[in-house]
Parts: structure tokens; sequence; C-alpha cells
């Protein structure tokens, strides 16, 4: 009524009767227009704030410090993921390519400082960063060669953590780091990424490269976290049994690493499966990816069906029910992986290759590996790999420095700085630095 009011008091101020009623229609579109955008805004808003919450009501247990920070670092990671996820499966956006650019934020160019000289460079043709300390030397200087974390799809030297933890390394140890930048999946496959770091660290060990930085050869170690500690401990291994090597590693550094493809299903699997920053999906989707795309791999090492029955010997180099602490066994009961399709392993016999997987070395290798510090965390899918590597190393003979942070998940030594600063990431990051200052 009201637009048919105005309509006629238009009409007497000179307009014509279907102009009038022109205009009063196109007032009640555009109304009818915001509207229709305001109602949209809000249910997307509704629809983002419900995914949000749904990712953030994720129970964390009692031990972990500054939970409501920890809940909300965990909601905008599960959020992220969800989103990818849908982007994925509506072909829009491979995974991880969509999980590459959440990375890109973080990278940081290389910067020098007063205490470091950072810059960009290559050894035997693969990208690393280094680090120089400045700081005048009483001898010979010591050496961290460090592989980043990510998946074997993730990540870079130059992201902000491992930017910075390098920074700190070197500053504090007075050391100089090689932060290596190998080539990742998807586009690169197993084994192109353990080659990348291989050829780094052999080409680093050289004489003559350990004497252009004044590094003791008797005073290098290799390093990494997640991926990078898989990396690690796989290159510590191979280092052994390469002829062409005559400088023998002081120490090996893993940190929360994933070191076997055999059981997808450890106790640590099934406690963590939706703790931060790693469930069990996403672990399975890097393993998966890091051999091929075929999904058909993926779903078997889902199910922990992928290993075939020809290959069945290897379980007991990773059977938890002998393997870990009887704390970490308890309510939970040993049943094995189920043997799976001999296609699968045909078709990608990488998973059972132990430059991928160092937890199936038989004992004998594992015996004349150097001084080990592995950390592990309890909230982590990754724990009982660490676990496992610890009591056969010990059984090997081997020196192993064991830290487990009982109050921390996966990737938590990270977490550093800004909103993302945790007190247990300062924790963990202090007691790496410190053993290498004590040991190496």
């Amino acid at each position: 009524m009201r637009n048919y009011l105005l309509a006629g008091a238009q009409t007497q101020q000179g307009l014509t009767l279907p102009r009038a009623c022109w205009r009063a229609a196109a007032q009640i579109g555009e109304r009818r227009a915001r509207s229709g955008a305001m109602g949209t805004r809000l249910l997307c808003l509704c629809l983002a704030a419900a995914l949000l919450a749904y990712s953030a009501y994720t129970p964390l247990p009692p031990d972990f410090d500054q939970p409501w920070r920890v809940m909300l670092l965990s909601a905008a990671f599960r959020a992220g993921l969800r989103l990818v996820e849908v982007a994925d499966w509506l072909g829009l956006v491979h995974f991880m390519d969509a999980m590459m650019l959440m990375t890109v934020a973080e990278y940081v160019e290389p910067t020098s400082d007063e205490n470091v000289t950072v810059t960009d460079t290559e050894f035997s043709n693969v990208s690393v960063r280094l680090f120089l300390p400045r700081r005048v030397p009483e001898g010979l200087r010591r050496a961290v060669v460090f592989f980043h974390g990510g998946g074997w799809c993730l990540g870079q030297a130059g992201m902000k953590p491992y930017d910075r933890l390098s920074r700190w390394t070197s500053t504090r140890l007075n050391a100089v780091v090689v932060s290596v930048n190998y080539r990742l999946a998807p586009r690169y496959r197993f084994p192109v990424q353990f080659e990348d770091v291989y050829s780094v660290t052999k080409f680093f060990l050289q004489s003559r490269v350990l004497s252009q930085y004044g590094v003791d050869p008797a005073r290098v170690c290799v390093a990494g976290d997640s991926a990078g500690g898989n990396l690690a401990a796989a290159v510590a291994q191979q280092l052994l049994e390469d002829p062409e090597v005559e400088t023998e590693l002081k120490a090996q550094a893993l940190i929360y690493p994933a070191l076997q493809t055999i059981d997808l299903d450890l106790p640590s699997y099934r406690d963590n499966a939706e703790k931060p920053i790693l469930p069990k999906s996403l672990m399975v989707r890097f393993w998966s990816e890091y051999f091929t795309s075929d999904p058909a791999l993926r779903e078997a090492m889902a199910s922990n069906r992928h290993v075939p029955p020809e290959s069945a010997h290897l379980f007991q180099l990773v059977n938890w029910s002998s393997l870990l602490p009887e704390e970490m066994r308890h309510g939970h009961a040993y049943a094995g992986p189920r043997a799976g399709s001999p296609e699968l392993a045909r078709r990608f016999p990488g998973f059972l290759d132990a430059r991928a997987a160092p937890l199936l070395v038989p004992d004998a290798r594992l015996r004349r590996l150097p001084h080990t510090y592995v950390l592990t965390c309890q909230h982590d899918v990754l724990r009982d790999d660490g676990l496992m590597y610890v009591g056969r190393l010990r059984a090997a003979g081997v020196p192993v420095t064991h830290y487990h942070a009982r109050d921390a998940f996966h990737g938590s030594m990270m977490f550093v700085s800004g909103f993302s600063e945790l007190a247990v990431g300062h924790r963990l990051t202090n007691s790496y630095i410190q053993w290498l200052d004590e040991n190496l």
C-alpha cells in the first residue's frame, strides 16, 4: 500500500503513472536485492561459524597447558583441513596443493642479523638455506644438517618456524646449520625426497666442504622433525652402508619422527586419531601421497590392509605388543596388521623400503648408529613409532636420549611466537638445542 501511495504522490508531481510504477518497482527490487545479499552473507557466516564450531569441538586431555589457545589453534587447523577436503572432493584443486597454500604465508626471505648470516644456495644441486654464525669460534665449528617436516608434501626451510629454529640453533651453538629444501610430493614421489637430503648430507660431509665452512668433521649431526625425522633416520642408516663416505656422524636428532609404514593401527594411532595437529586421516594421506595419488593405497592403509602376505615377516620389527612400554600398551589388544593385496606392493614397492620406513632395518644395521636424541609427544599418532625405535636402538647398544613430552601434541615445537606461542613449544625447543649443545 505504501508503494502504491508513493506512486500516486509522484504522479501528482508530474510523473506519468507507468513511470511512477516502474520507479516503485525498482525500489522494491533494490531492497529485495540488498536483503538477498545480506541473507546470503548471513548464511555463509552461519555456515562458517558452524564449521568452526564443529572443528573446535575436540575434547582436549586435562594435561594440556594453555588449553583454550590449543583449542583455537586446533579448530583453525581443522576448519582449514575441512575446506581443503571439500575443494579436493569438488575437483577444484589437488588436496596437497591446497594444503601447501596454508604454508605460503609462513615464508620469510633469508635475512641475516647480528648473530647469523643467512643465505639461500644449493648443495649438490639441491636448494638449502645456510646459516653461518658470525661469532668467532675458539676452534672448528659444529654443524647440523636439518630436514623440515610436512609429510614429504609440505613445508620448506624458509617457513618462519624452521627459519627461526635453525637461526636459534646456529646462534646458541655457534654452529653451521644447513636446512634442506628437498623436493615435495605429489609432484615428486619417493625416493626423490630421500635422495635430495642424502645428496646434500653426503656433499656436506666431504672434507673440502667441511673445511670451507670451518666445521669439525667429528661434530656433525643430522636432525629433523616429523617427516624430516624420518629422513634424518634414513640418512643416518644409509651413510653407514656407503663406502664413499669417510666422515661419520656424531649424532642424530629425531623430533616426533614417522618411522614405519607397516602398522597404522598402533595404540598411538587409536588414542590420538583426532588430536591436534595431525589426525590419523591426515597422516595416512601423507604416507600414501609419499608413494602415489592412487586412492587404493590410501584406502588400504586406512584399513591397515596394505602389506602383502609375503612381507608378513616385517611385522615383528614393529610388533608393539613387545616393543612398547606397558603403560602405552594398556587397554589395547594386539591383533597385528591384516594381509593385503600383493598388487599394491608390486605397484608401489616404496612403502616396504627401509629408506621410507627406517624401523624396517634389522638389528644388525642399528648397532653402528651414532648417539641419538628422540623426542616423542603423548598426544601424537607418531608417538609409538618413536618409542619403538628407542627400544630397538637401546637393545642394539646405541646410546639414546629419549625425551617424552606428556603434555604435547604433534608439531608442538613449532609454536613459539605470535598468537600461536605455547610454553610447551619453548620447552621442547630448549630441550633439543640443549641436547645438541651437550652432545655435539
